[in-house]
């Protein structure tokens, strides 16, 4: 059975986490194309920037999830300086400021499988936020709230984007920022394969 086949398999049989990678032209494009076109899954497509989303056929994580750009502290005791000039939200101040409208909490609620694109620039902070968010919407305190979640990128393109002043304070909470480093990810651990044929001609 090719990797193809695994993975479908992994999609459409198990609610397996899957982190799916590859150098550019081992074709991860084309095998999300095919998984949206065959699972019988609720499926919704994400990525960390507009132009990625786009690329995908998705919308961005902050559009989905509602949350403002900012960084975000999976800590319910910790509370910002607003004299630092840094959005930093924490678990405590996500509970008290979260609103999403019925139709996004509907679209959350009725999803099996999350598909993340372009992962590579997904901050830790902020996939621990969509963790928080998912559990809450859906009353559910499975990880990811019971939402499979297929992560898709190439760890060699674009990081995720921190400034020095956010990390002085992230780096509390986090040993780096790549979204492997997300403390959701780090107390699950999710299956790695990789793709390594090169198709692009």
């Amino acid at each position: 059975m090719d990797k193809t086949e695994t993975i479908l398999r992994l999609i459409n049989h198990t609610n397996t986490n899957i982190f799916l990678t590859g150098k550019a032209g081992t074709g991860k494009t084309t095998l999300l194309k095919k998984i949206i076109q065959t699972t019988h899954k609720n499926t919704a497509v994400v990525a960390p920037t507009g132009i990625a989303a786009l690329n995908a056929g998705g919308v961005t994580i902050h559009s989905m999830f509602q949350l403002a750009p900012g960084g975000y502290i999976p800590d319910m005791t910790f509370i910002s300086d607003p004299n630092d000039g840094l959005k930093l939200e924490s678990i405590a101040s996500l509970s008290k400021t979260f609103k999403m409208n019925a139709l996004k909490q509907a679209v959350l609620r009725s999803l099996d499988l999350l598909v993340i694109d372009e992962v590579s620039m997904l901050r830790a902070d902020l996939l621990d936020a969509m963790d928080f968010v998912l559990r809450r919407v859906r009353k559910n305190e499975q990880p990811f709230g019971g939402v499979q979640m297929l992560f898709i990128g190439d760890l060699l393109q674009l990081p995720p984007v921190v400034k020095n002043e956010e990390w002085r304070v992230l780096q509390n909470y986090y040993q780096g920022m790549f979204f492997f480093h997300a403390q959701v990810i780090r107390q699950n651990p999710i299956l790695y394969i990789e793709l390594k044929k090169i198709y692009r001609q």
